[in-house]
């Protein structure tokens, strides 16, 4: 899909990642990009300075979520790309309180669910549509410092592949965003934790990767190269892999 002409919206959309892909497709020449976030002030000033619309909303409610799309439904039309893209991170073993994993569920599950509950039937009655949802190289792999992380993070790439594979062939494409670190508020101060292991990527860059892979319409949008040669290595020979991951953790916590 090319994004030139199509009505965007994006979620977690005030900073980071979300920022850097508004503001791609503005350049892109969308006919509109909505950005949502949880802070009406920061949301609102973020899209004034592209000339994005902006739209508070708590992705962890539903009806939040409804409303928020129904507000952007009636400013620009039909939603062409949603990117649903808000994300936390904790540091969290299987010990971490309940509330911490309810909150990292909430955000990196449901809030694709809410959206997809609203959207998919819609893009599907009309033979279009384009969902990515944003997961992240812990989704495919693991981050070997925060349970509840990875946990939510693999639960996103599989509610993707469920609705790639009961929406594909109605018209709707599904692609799952699967980063390493990029430079972010989430990783300011944690710059030499496990996920910077090959590198900090720039917001630009994975708004790059974007663009490219929905041209393609891929499942996949690995920004780090290097995370389609780990999925291999870890479907190949889960034992070396799990092995090779325990090494990693021991040196990296001396």
């Amino acid at each position: 899909m090319q994004v030139s002409g199509k009505v965007a919206v994006i979620t977690g959309g005030a900073g980071g990642i979300g920022m850097a892909v508004a503001r791609r497709f503005m350049a892109e020449g969308a006919k509109a990009v909505v950005i949502a976030d949880h802070d009406q002030s920061v949301t609102a000033k973020a899209a004034a300075e592209i000339g994005a619309t902006g739209i508070a909303c708590d992705v962890t409610d539903e009806d939040g979520i409804a409303e928020m799309i129904a507000a952007a439904e009636a400013a620009h039309g039909d939603i062409d790309i949603f990117c649903s893209n808000a994300g936390v991170f904790r540091l969290g073993d299987e010990n971490a309180p309940n509330a911490e994993w309810q909150l990292n569920w909430d955000v990196h599950v449901m809030a694709h669910i809410y959206a997809a509950r609203n959207l998919a039937p819609k893009m599907a009655a009309r033979g279009a549509g384009y969902l990515i949802n944003t997961s992240s190289a812990a989704g495919v792999l693991t981050h070997v410092d925060s349970a509840t992380y990875s946990v939510t993070k693999h639960a996103a790439v599989a509610f993707a592949e469920w609705l790639a594979i009961a929406y594909g062939e109605r018209g709707v494409k599904v692609s799952v965003l699967c980063p390493q670190a990029v430079r972010t508020q989430m990783i300011a101060g944690r710059e030499g934790e496990a996920a910077s292991v090959d590198g900090i990527m720039e917001p630009d860059e994975l708004a790059d990767a974007v663009i490219a892979t929905m041209a393609r319409e891929d499942f996949h949008i690995l920004p780090h190269a290097e995370v389609g040669e780990y999925m291999k290595r870890k479907a190949l020979d889960p034992e070396r892999w799990l092995a090779g991951m325990r090494r990693f953790r021991a040196r990296i916590k001396h």
